[in-house]
């Protein structure tokens, strides 16, 4: 199934290829950087324990939202409409709201905003009633599925086992200012010092770039690319990433 959201650094284009490189058999899965969870929602559940991270609190009160109270967030959109005066309403964070007032202000943010950067109305026409209806379909994936709002150092050690399989995709390199949530450039080292003592499992997404390769050069690194999605509809470019593995 789809993610319900999109979200910068989203991997719905390379979903199916992150996918072939998951081990054949693993018991627990942990998303540790979340985002929008394509990988999540495109796989379907076989590890007996799965667990969503991420760092930003508005995604993850969005998350719980979803898998708790989904009829009360869909109740709640029934006034959302595509218009620039909601957009920019849902900007503003008054005193007194409720999670699931916050939730919802926080998806039309992301629904209407141009290229869901959550500052700037995109001027197009969108239905959002479909992507609000298909809200219990993703409660639903959720059900089972742990949801925490932690550092990542925190999240690996709490979930590490033999059978863990974590799936990271964090901040590229010299992209960390397009995150809201905050990533600095010393916490790609720590991200890398954090994996190297793990029991499990992991597969790494990175921008393919000179700081990466040397940084996971004693890892399994496979190259893979896709369609720019910021080039110009009449050119063809290719961006190039990596897949790490420590397997």
């Amino acid at each position: 199934m789809d993610s319900f959201i999109s979200w910068v650094g989203g991997k719905k284009a390379l979903r199916r290829t992150i996918l072939e490189q998951f081990p054949a058999e693993y018991g627990r899965y942990i998303e540790v950087f979340g985002g929008a969870g394509w990988i999540l929602f495109a796989e379907e559940r076989k590890a007996k324990f799965e667990a969503y991270n991420d760092i930003d609190g508005r995604l993850v009160n969005l998350f719980r939202c979803v898998k708790y109270h989904p009829e009360a967030l869909q109740k709640e959109l029934e006034w959302v409409s595509n218009s620039r005066e909601v957009f920019f309403d849902s900007l503003e964070d008054p005193r007194g709201l409720t999670d699931i007032q916050r939730a919802a202000r926080f998806f039309v943010l992301i629904k209407e905003s141009f290229g869901t950067d959550c500052q700037s109305f995109g001027v197009r026409a969108k239905d959002l009633s479909r992507a609000v209806q298909y809200l219990q379909e993703v409660s639903k994936r959720l059900r089972m599925v742990v949801i925490e709002h932690q550092d990542f150092e925190r999240i690996l050690k709490t979930y590490d086992r033999t059978d863990s399989l974590f799936y990271l995709d964090p901040p590229y390199f010299n992209a960390e200012k397009y995150y809201t949530a905050g990533f600095a450039k010393e916490d790609h080292t720590r991200l890398h010092d954090a994996l190297r003592g793990i029991k499990g499992r992991f597969i790494l997404s990175y921008n393919d770039c000179e700081e990466a390769r040397e940084l996971y050069k004693d890892y399994n690194i496979i190259s893979i690319s896709r369609n720019d999605s910021l080039a110009a509809k009449s050119v063809s470019r290719r961006y190039k990433e990596l897949i790490i593995k420590n397997y």
